[in-house]
């Protein structure tokens, strides 16, 4: 008997965006919930199933944006799912602060095996969010170098609590109307070679950022009062950038040079994304800290701060979080471990998820750039693994943020979910189960959209 192939699984849209559930929903959350939600999509998820989101009228769509980079093991994954329901038998909350758990140190210890290197000791605080790892990142450099100063990027996004969105550069109006903001922060470029700042080349801008800085502390801050310099070794909102391969080692250098801290925000590009645990492994070089949240969990609240032991020295009591590592979390995160490590393998990826996001990851670069030639608005496709950006661009090679905006949506309309980042870049970061299949049919959306834009 001949078998017939089935055909790769495809959105399946029963009603058009929004249907009447869903517009229900909505009107519901525009009366009820703040102002400052964004809801770039009328979309209203109802349930999950790996890579694949249903809303509440049943249109089932393909998911290339994981929650911003969140749901590594996909949505629903029934090893995460079981180590959820077995931990909430247990008990749910009982305060880290206060009483150590076995679940949350064995977690620290998975953690810091992926950034420990021979003779150095590193230490895990554990909070709920990026902004929290941040802000507690900003807190012990400050206490450990009793200096003041600290160093960000433009492009940057380290979250939006107040001394978070204080090192954040990327939008202008997530600060406007909050101020004052947290004293003693600057702003210096972000090495991008498709943009080159500070009038450089893709070959020179890593050494232009580092002497621009160095340029600061001769006329405008002192060096010796620079605490840390914060940098994402990959840049997230900023437009999914990759820097030169230069850049992180010739930072690390600076920041030896002159008793600063580095550290390295993994809030986006970590937990196995770019292929690698963190981002900056690419790139041979070793932070003072790292802060880490988004896909540690796939979806459930917790975040890490990850510091050299010399480091973390701040004394008995100066730190702590009520709900920071609950032990359901942490279940979370073993579990999304298990998969990264491939302790646990998922049907269809290989050895470790990992592995997938690069092998999966190149496959995606490596068609959108053969588009490239055939659709010239899109200017740039970088990034590695699962962390891809497209950039748009106009005919005289400018931003094209209207052109992004419309092809982003016309994606969402035929059931491919995605998000925007950068002045005119859509980001492609779905959950690490991603399958070549299903990685093709989301090609394909984007092809039939950019045939329309042409």
């Amino acid at each position: 008997m001949t078998q017939t192939a089935t055909k790769p699984r495809q959105p399946e849209l029963k009603t058009s965006l929004p249907g009447p559930k869903s517009k229900a929903i909505i009107e519901r959350d525009k009366t009820h919930l703040s102002t400052s939600y964004m809801r770039p999509y009328p979309f209203v998820p109802d349930h999950g199933e790996g890579v694949w989101l249903t809303d509440a009228d049943g249109n089932t769509m393909l998911d290339f944006f994981a929650g911003i980079a969140v749901t590594t093991a996909g949505h629903a994954h029934p090893h995460v799912v079981k180590a959820v329901q077995d931990e909430v038998t247990k008990f749910t909350h009982v305060c880290l602060t206060d009483y150590p758990q076995e679940i949350t140190t064995s977690l620290a210890e998975r953690l810091l095996k992926h950034v420990e290197k021979d003779g150095e000791k590193w230490r895990v605080f554990f909070g709920n969010s990026g902004a929290e790892a941040v802000e507690a990142a900003v807190k012990l450099a400050r206490n450990h170098t009793g200096r003041t100063h600290i160093i960000s990027t433009m492009g940057s996004f380290h979250g939006r609590t107040y001394g978070a969105i204080t090192l954040t550069g990327s939008k202008t109006k997530y600060k406007r109307g909050f101020g004052p903001l947290l004293p003693a922060v600057s702003h210096v470029p972000y090495p991008n070679p498709f943009r080159p700042p500070l009038g450089s080349t893709p070959e020179t801008c890593a050494q232009a950022v580092i002497d621009y800085i160095e340029n600061l502390f001769v006329g405008v801050i002192p060096a010796d009062e620079v605490a840390a310099i914060i940098v994402e070794p990959m840049q997230g909102e900023g437009g999914y950038i990759v820097p030169p391969a230069d850049f992180l080692p010739k930072l690390r250098a600076l920041c030896d040079k002159h008793g600063i801290m580095l550290i390295f925000d993994e809030v986006q590009a970590g937990m196995g994304r770019t292929g690698k645990m963190f981002s900056f492994q690419h790139f041979d070089v070793q932070p003072d800290m790292i802060t880490v949240a988004k896909g540690i969990a796939s979806g459930m609240p917790i975040s890490a701060l990850l510091a050299k032991e010399s480091v973390m020295t701040w004394p008995v009591g100066s730190h702590g979080s009520t709900f920071g590592g609950n032990p359901v979390s942490a279940a979370a995160a073993h579990a999304t471990l298990d998969l990264l490590e491939g302790v646990v393998k998922h049907d269809g990826c290989g050895e470790n998820l990992m592995s997938n996001a690069e092998q999966v990851g190149s496959y995606i670069m490596g068609e959108l750039k053969k588009m490239q030639a055939d659709y010239p608005f899109l200017g740039d496709v970088r990034g590695r693994g699962f962390f891809i950006g497209m950039e748009f661009v106009k005919p005289d090679g400018s931003p094209d943020g209207k052109l992004r905006d419309k092809a982003s949506y016309r994606m969402f309309e035929k059931g491919l979910l995605n998000l925007d980042c950068g002045e005119a870049v859509i980001r492609i970061s779905p959950p690490l189960i991603l399958t070549r299949e299903e990685a093709e049919t989301g090609l394909g959306i984007m092809r039939e959209v950019f045939e329309e834009l042409k």
